[in-house]
Formats: structure tokens, C-alpha cells, sequence
């Protein structure tokens, strides 16, 4: 089993995050900022990697720091996990459509962290969480766990919608990524003999 687990403790933040990327989609995600939490759900759920994340944040000042260490903390057991990449399929992509909403997710787990992000937010919250924190959620992500990630609104204005088939999207994305690919479970999927 591909599992992992992070704790990072700063003056800020204390995370504690476990993964396992042959999971069921089983979650216990308790971030403090509830849309947060949601969001974490729906990206397990439907990548079907288990996620636990436990943060104790400064949420007296705002949501900025418990959004962006999570990440960073996910990103980080994720990559963990996924150890030296021999065997997954490396790319995954998603369209997602949610009622008005379609969004489009692209990834490759390249060990080469890069974020595309067309994706405006025309709400400045949602629930607890600032919107603009979310580009900064899939950063953080993408910057710990090595991945090249392209995240596109194509169409729709329900900021809830919004968030939520980019979430989804990305688990999606995640999900076909890390498959053991069972012609070359032996091999790096790269001409370099690594990611």
C-alpha cells in the first residue's frame, strides 16, 4: 500500500495528514474552515485515495494560513507516497461538469511543479473560506507534490459550483495519475529513469 503521513507544526499551524493512495475514498478531514473540509471530501472521495487531515490553526486572524499549510502538508504526503513513481501513469485529466459549471483539470506528476490557473471567483467567500485562497490551495498542492497542474473554468458562475468541479477535478485527474499502469508496473514512466 502507498500510504504516507506528515505532521508539520509551526507557530501558526499544527497539521497532521495521512494518505493512501489504494484507498476506498475513505475521509476525516477537520481544517477548522468548513467549505474547506468539503472540498477535501470531495477530493478523496473521488480519487478514491483515503485522506486525513487534522489542523489546529490561527483562525482568530484568518483562514490564509490553515488553507495554504494544509496543502502544502497534502502535497507532501502525496509525494511521499508516491515514492520513486515507478509503475503509475503519471498524466491524468478531467472535465467536470457540475450543473451550468465545466471545468477542465490536466496534470502530470513530473516532479516539476507548475500551476496554470484560469479559474476567476466572482464571490470573495465562500462560508468560511476566502476564495482567492483556493489558487492558492492548488499552488501550495501542486508546488509540494511535484506536479505540473493546468486548472480551467470553461463555462458558469456559481462560485459553489465553481470550487467544487475543480475539486473534483482534480481527484479525478489524481486518480487516473497514479494507477499502476500493469504493462510498466516495473518501469519510471520517463526516458530519464526518473520523475
Amino acid at each position: 500500500m502507498r500510504t504516507a503521513s506528515v505532521h508539520r507544526a509551526t507557530a501558526e499551524t499544527v497539521i497532521d495528514v495521512t494518505v493512501n493512495l489504494d484507498g476506498t475514498g475513505v475521509y476525516q478531514n477537520a481544517t477548522g474552515i468548513g467549505f474547506l473540509d468539503h472540498m477535501l471530501d470531495q477530493l478523496s472521495r473521488h480519487s478514491l485515495i483515503d485522506l486525513s487531515v487534522k489542523v489546529e490553526g490561527d483562525l482568530h486572524i484568518d483562514g490564509h494560513h490553515t488553507t495554504e499549510d494544509s496543502a502544502l502538508a497534502i502535497g507532501q504526503a502525496f509525494a511521499k507516497a508516491l515514492g520513486d513513481k515507478r509503475g503509475i501513469y503519471r498524466y491524468g485529466e478531467a472535465l467536470s461538469p457540475m450543473d451550468e459549471v465545466l471545468t477542465r483539470t490536466a496534470l502530470d506528476i513530473s516532479g516539476r511543479p507548475w500551476l496554470v490557473w484560469k479559474v476567476p471567483f466572482t464571490n470573495p467567500m465562500l462560508g468560511t473560506l476566502q476564495t482567492e485562497m483556493i489558487e492558492h490551495w492548488f499552488h501550495s498542492f501542486a508546488q509540494e507534490a511535484g506536479i505540473t497542474l493546468h486548472v480551467e473554468l470553461l463555462h458558469g458562475h456559481n462560485n459553489h459550483h465553481i470550487a467544487e468541479s475543480i475539486f473534483k477535478g482534480l481527484a479525478r485527474a489524481l486518480r487516473m495519475a497514479v494507477e499502476i499502469d500493469p504493462r510498466k508496473a516495473d518501469a519510471i514512466p520517463s526516458t530519464k529513469g526518473m520523475l
